[in-house]
């Protein structure tokens, strides 16, 4: 998910009280639920496909990360009091602790949620997961979200008894809202499956993503094994046909030769081991070729340059 999004969550979880168990605890909270966002140190290196979403987010990350956090919160906690804050009371490490595992489980078990995923067992195992339940901005998580926080931090500046209800209540919202979309991807994954059947459109493999802002329409990508089939389907609609897809496929060409050649590249096996719906185009000069490799679900890409005869020695499809 995005940043806003967790950051959301951070702020909700503290406005439900549980700021209320220590010192910084609101900051722990809000900063537990970005933390394992540590690995975009990695981008400045050209390193972010290989990192991102994997060591900080995985299951070693959600034993370690707590204590590295609790641990810098303690050292800001007691610069603050030797500075400015002296007769303020100590924060309680252990209170710091449940804070900070909380918030960063949080993270890693929102961006499950949708169609990027993320490498689970890292450092154990490099294997992606997706929950591809969530669209990556979700508008409806936001916006429960961010109405459950503004309203409880102005029921409680204003004195009014039980301020936490209403992030309570939208933390609670916000649960069965996830819940509930997991439920309806599985629906939607069903019916395209059931009315794909037989046409071989689906014959290597079914994704099945949330849409925009619509919980009704989920979007389709049919692997034939040559080719992407983009379509839509309505889980919930009364009568079939609920799968729609378009007329024009996308072709794959990863039989290319230059293709087969870049794929083994350090570059290239880097690329596809993070890409999840990957496509090919060729470009070939007089001293080799260019593939650029493309994950369809957010364009995303990279050029490799292929030198030499092998490169050539394919025409043009």
């Amino acid at each position: 998910m995005d940043n806003v999004c967790h950051t959301l969550v951070g702020a909700a979880l503290a406005q439900t009280g549980l700021k209320r168990r220590t010192r910084l605890g609101a900051a722990t909270l809000v900063i537990g639920a970005n933390f394992p966002d540590l690995d975009v140190l990695a981008v400045p290196f050209g390193r972010a496909i290989d990192f991102r979403r994997g060591w900080t987010h995985g299951v070693l990350a959600l034993v370690v990360l707590p204590f590295v956090l609790t641990a810098a919160m303690l050292v800001w906690d007691r610069w603050r009091r030797r500075t400015r804050e002296a007769g303020e009371p100590r924060a309680v490490p252990r209170e710091l602790l449940l804070l900070s595992a909380l918030a960063i489980l949080t993270h890693p078990t929102l961006d499950w949620t949708n169609s990027y995923g993320l490498r689970w067992l890292m450092p154990f195992d490099g294997r992606w997961f997706y929950g591809d339940a969530l669209f990556i901005v979700d508008p409806w998580l936001l916006a429960v979200l961010g109405a459950g926080v503004s309203l409880a931090r102005r029921r409680e500046r204003g004195g009014a008894a039980h301020p936490w209800q209403p992030a309570r209540v939208a933390v609670a919202v916000a649960t069965v809202y996830v819940l509930a979309m997991l439920g309806l991807h599985e629906r939607a994954e069903s019916v395209a499956r059931r009315e794909l059947a037989g046409t071989g459109r689906a014959a290597r493999a079914l994704h099945v993503v949330p849409s925009p802002a619509n919980p009704f329409r989920w979007q389709v990508i049919a692997d034939d094994g040559a080719r992407y089939w983009l379509g839509a389907v309505r889980p919930l609609a009364a009568a079939s046909p609920r799968v729609s897809l378009d007329g024009a496929p996308i072709e794959q060409r990863a039989d290319d030769p230059a293709v087969v050649v870049a794929a083994r590249t350090p570059a290239g096996r880097r690329f596809l081991d993070w890409a999840r719906v990957p496509f090919y185009r060729v470009a070939r000069g007089p001293e080799g070729a260019s593939v650029t490799i493309t994950d369809l679900r957010y364009g995303a890409s990279v050029d490799i340059p292929v030198a030499g005869p092998r490169a050539s020695a394919a025409t043009d499809r």
